[in-house]
């Protein structure tokens, strides 16, 4: 343990790395975004894991997707997920959920009070169950607004979803928070880059559906999407929320 995590120790030092130890993190969502938010707190060090998605790996998820690989095809994200922290931190103690995050679930997903909740949902309804609840409940939380049709990685920002402007997704889901009653704050990333012509089109029409979800096996509308991008916007949640669980980083 003292040299697996030896240089995180070393830079943050003793106390916080505990911290990062005692910690309990929930990712739900474990795909593009959500797989590099994974592999950033389990190279961390975290304690606990506990990682929620219901979906299988499928060949098209390989160009984004982290766990997604010749070997895994066919097999749930979940699993993979968990065998791949554990690979590289056989001390974390992980809990997979292969669910689909709705009302019935959240109470399993949240369950023992968790230091953290990572959103890193890419459909619209289970992201908003997901938020209210944690806002309901005063859980921290830290929330992936849209990474697809985006190519300019210096556009990459943290902030509150409530500010954010030039995300479809982030318009939708301020819309239906505030038809729930929140107001915010609501830690986010997002990307400032304004998406035009046919990926502008794109965009706008998936995040304007109501139905945009997929209903345990429903088929979603595809966005492209690049593996830099969606890998950054998932490093930099695991970046805050390291930053979140330790009180901070000192300059």
């Amino acid at each position: 343990m003292t040299q697996r995590f030896a240089r995180t120790r070393m830079l943050l030092g003793d106390d916080a790395h505990e911290k990062i130890m005692g910690a309990h993190v929930v990712v739900v969502g474990l795909g593009a975004v959500g797989s590099y938010v994974v592999e950033g707190l389990a190279r961390a060090g975290l304690g606990r894991l506990r990682l929620v998605d219901f979906d299988e790996i499928r060949a098209s998820n390989i160009n984004r997707q982290l766990f997604a690989t010749e070997s895994t095809i066919g097999k749930f994200k979940a699993d993979v997920a968990e065998a791949r922290v554990m690979d590289i931190n056989p001390d974390c103690k992980v809990e997979s959920l292969r669910i689909f995050v709705h009302n019935d679930t959240l109470q399993q997903v949240l369950e023992g009070e968790p230091d953290l909740v990572i959103d890193a949902i890419d459909s619209l309804n289970p992201k908003v169950e997901l938020l209210c609840a944690l806002l309901e409940r005063g859980i921290p939380l830290i929330s992936s607004m849209g990474a697809a049709l985006r190519t300019d990685p210096t556009m990459v920002r943290i902030g509150d979803v409530f500010d954010v402007r030039g995300c479809p997704l982030a318009k939708q889901v301020r819309k239906r928070l505030r038809k729930r009653g929140f107001h915010g704050p609501v830690d986010c990333v997002y990307s400032t880059e304004i998406v035009r012509g046919r990926r502008q089109e794109e965009s706008e029409e998936l995040a304007g559906e109501e139905e945009a979800f997929y209903s345990r096996g429903r088929e979603r509308k595809s966005l492209g999407s690049l593996p830099t991008l969606t890998g950054i916007f998932g490093l930099t949640i695991a970046n805050a929320a390291i930053g979140k669980l330790t009180g901070g980083f000192d300059a």
